[in-house]
């Protein structure tokens, strides 16, 4: 049994469907009651794959629990389950340890660890999910933590917002990437076919992160500020097509150089990525992708992360900050952190706001380039 923290799409059109394929049983946990009702009412749902090679797959043997109003049936499912996966945003790892931490205080102590991985956009996020596990625990910790394995993954498929009326269907882009750290399970990996095993995760979670998310985020940016609606449209201006491919050409640099990848096999997986956020038939927004702007330009996410380490290796960073300069127009008053984005620019000094948003320190080599995009965007707001 598998339980999987995030019963959204995602969790339902990737990390669910090949733990399925595994020959897992699903237990999706989540805070949506309607989601949670939805997935109990149904039998099966379908995964549809849209663009050249795309299949449909039908996942059955699933249900939900509400880990809002439930957590005595979701702590028992832990207890008894092989694998915890979560898809739920590395902020929202804290709320979920303590059911880990339960659920593991009923476990079995001879029983085979608990495998726990969080499949995140952020750079170590099992470890991050382990540490939150320990706070919650307190002085049990030790009791425990000897129930569990932890494996940091590096987790890659576009999953668009969803056409109202779908139900509990996904629709998913064909291509996807789960790699797992090998060590943390010794001879008895977990069971998910198409996930692949690696020694070392480092290079895998920066490629995609400093590739995938730089590379989506800055589409998005460029594509609003130019008003354009879908992520495939704004990559078919050739203008923005040429300031997202400049800015992937920087981070494919330090990639380069950091973890001594391949240069042909770096370019190439470069160019596979725009081809596939040009795919048409996703319909992807530049208002989803750009969300949470704050997150995205903090210290080790997709622009200031790559951006610091290149600068500090001489490697050039221009496009990457004309990316955080589109970053800075993002205007969704739908989205909070976008509208705290702006009523930080107009509030605070600039050099604070460089320093309280990129956690960037005045004397790193990269502050000033910021500091003077910010500088510009305020201008822009003043006049």
């Amino acid at each position: 049994m598998a339980v999987h923290f995030g019963a959204g799409n995602i969790g339902r059109g990737f990390v669910g469907l090949l733990l399925h394929q595994g020959g897992y049983e699903l237990v999706f946990a989540d805070v949506s009651e309607p989601l949670v009702d939805a997935i109990n009412a149904a039998s099966e749902y379908t995964v549809h794959e849209v663009g050249e090679g795309g299949v449909d797959t039908v996942v059955t043997g699933f249900r939900a629990i509400n880990s809002a109003t439930d957590a005595p049936a979701l702590v028992e499912a832990i207890a008894g389950a092989d694998i915890v996966t979560t898809a739920v945003g590395p902020t929202i790892l804290r709320f979920v340890a303590p059911h880990i931490v339960a659920g593991l205080g009923l476990r079995d102590p001879a029983a085979t660890p608990l495998k726990v991985m969080a499949c995140e956009n952020a750079i170590g996020a099992t470890d991050t999910l382990r540490e939150e596990m320990a706070t919650a625990a307190g002085d049990a910790w030790d009791a425990v933590s000897g129930r569990a394995v932890f494996a940091n993954t590096a987790v890659d498929r576009i999953v668009p917002a969803q056409a109202p009326g779908g139900g509990i269907d996904v629709t998913v882009e064909p291509f996807y990437e789960w790699a797992i750290e090998r060590g943390p399970f010794g001879d008895e990996p977990p069971r998910i076919p198409g996930a692949h095993f690696v020694d070392d995760l480092a290079p895998y979670i920066e490629r995609k992160l400093f590739t995938v998310n730089t590379g989506h985020a800055a589409t998005a940016y460029f594509g609003a500020a130019a008003g354009i609606e879908r992520i495939s449209d704004a990559l078919a201006d050739p203008a923005i097509a040429g300031r997202v491919d400049a800015a992937l050409r920087e981070t494919s640099e330090l990639l380069i150089r950091k973890h001594d990848l391949d240069p042909a096999a770096q370019h190439a997986y470069r160019e596979t990525i725009l081809r596939r956020f040009r795919n048409p038939a996703l319909p992807d927004t530049v208002w989803r992708v750009g969300r949470q702007p704050l997150r995205k330009l903090s210290r080790h996410e997709r622009f200031v992360g790559p951006a610091a380490e290149a600068i500090e290796h001489g490697l050039p960073v221009d496009a990457l900050v004309t990316a955080m300069a589109a970053a800075l127009t993002f205007d969704d008053p739908e989205d909070a952190q976008s509208v705290d984005l702006q009523r930080m620019l107009r509030e605070l000094p600039a050099a604070e706001f460089t320093e309280a948003v990129t956690g960037l320190e005045p004397q790193h080599p990269l502050f000033p380039r910021v500091q003077r995009i910010v500088e510009s965007r305020q201008a822009e707001i003043a006049s």
